[in-house]
């Protein structure tokens, strides 16, 4: 390649020249998410956290769905409800991590032509909509139940509970329907590269990730954190019984937790995401700065990003004590 080499993000391809300092270079480019740098020691980290998560995740958002559907020794709660489609959302995500390891060890060159592309990229970006989705509705949830203190449950919210978890799938279908429409495999510097490729080039692209970012990360942390600011300023405010004090702060510090991962995790994805899209629109410059932190750093965020979807169901197997009992138990 000459003036014009591509870089691809979400799982694409990187080749350095200096004479991509040239801004015009950035009217060729389709995709910038995953970068590779010929170097087999990132790719082998990254099969092997791959490897890690989806052993991890399969275990645990399996335990979780056997304990809440199977061994479910109380009336199931709306938190419950939550947490089973968070776990059935992480489940099937790790689910795609062994397609992901195969493409990065073949140094992100896709082997599993353009029907499994379209179906692996979109079941990723829903799981990640999905997720976020879910972790705001717990929260505003949570904010709610402990608003309503001691009243008793009426078994039309239950119901509402079920359409609420409905419509969050469909929204995140919808917000991910771009993805299968433009993915495909596409021919870049001799490689076969499972990527987006809109009509309008980087524009549409940028556009793209502007909504992951905003959609995906900044719109739902803010109602959570409005949530969370606000249940906290419910409970100083309001007297309750003591065991009922101690029973829901304990399922709001694991709420939070599972927040603060979620965040933790895919913050550093996102920012370099912005960067990118920064970048993509000539407002950032492309320097060696950008070069190094999304040919080094970017894999290792998306290594963090997908991290996530083991991390839900430790902790909520490892922090409620009915989980840690029912675990005990089975072992036994």
């Amino acid at each position: 390649p000459t003036t014009s080499e591509v870089m691809d993000e979400e799982n694409g391809s990187v080749c350095w020249n200096r004479s991509l300092m040239d801004a015009n270079v950035f009217s060729e480019l389709e995709d910038i998410d995953v970068t590779a740098d010929g170097s087999p020691i990132l790719r082998f980290l990254i099969c092997v956290v791959y490897s890690v998560v989806c052993a991890a995740g399969l275990v645990g958002n399996l335990l979780v769905l056997f304990f809440i559907r199977v061994k479910r020794e109380r009336k199931k709660s709306k938190v419950d409800f939550f947490v089973l489609n968070l776990a059935v959302t992480d489940l099937q995500f790790v689910l795609t991590l062994p397609f992901w390891a195969v493409d990065t060890a073949l140094d992100f060159s896709w082997p599993f032509g353009d029907a499994m592309c379209k179906i692996i990229l979109s079941v990723t970006v829903m799981n990640m909509y999905a997720s976020v989705f879910f972790l705001t509705a717990m929260s505003v949830t949570r904010y709610l139940s402990v608003a309503s203190a001691l009243k008793n449950s009426d078994p039309h919210r239950s119901c509402s509970v079920q359409w609420l978890c409905a419509i969050i799938w469909t929204l995140a279908t919808l917000v991910t329907a771009p993805t299968p429409i433009y993915s495909t495999v596409g021919n870049v510097s001799g490689e076969k590269l499972c990527l987006l490729r809109f009509p309008g080039g980087q524009y549409w692209l940028a556009v793209y990730h502007i909504q992951k970012i905003l959609v995906g990360f900044v719109m739902p942390m803010s109602v959570v954190s409005i949530s969370y600011l606000m249940l906290l300023r419910f409970i100083r405010k309001r007297s309750m019984k003591t065991s009922s004090r101690r029973r829901k702060s304990r399922v709001t510090r694991s709420i939070t937790i599972v927040v603060l991962s979620f965040f933790l995790c895919w913050m550093p994805n996102h920012a370099v995401t912005l960067w990118s899209v920064l970048v993509k629109l000539n407002v950032a410059n492309w320097d060696k700065a950008y070069y190094v932190a999304h040919t080094y750093v970017f894999p290792l965020t998306v290594c963090l990003a997908h991290t996530n979807s083991c991390l839900n169901p430790i902790i909520y197997c490892l922090m409620r004590k009915e989980f840690r009992n029912k675990l005990r138990d089975l072992f036994r």
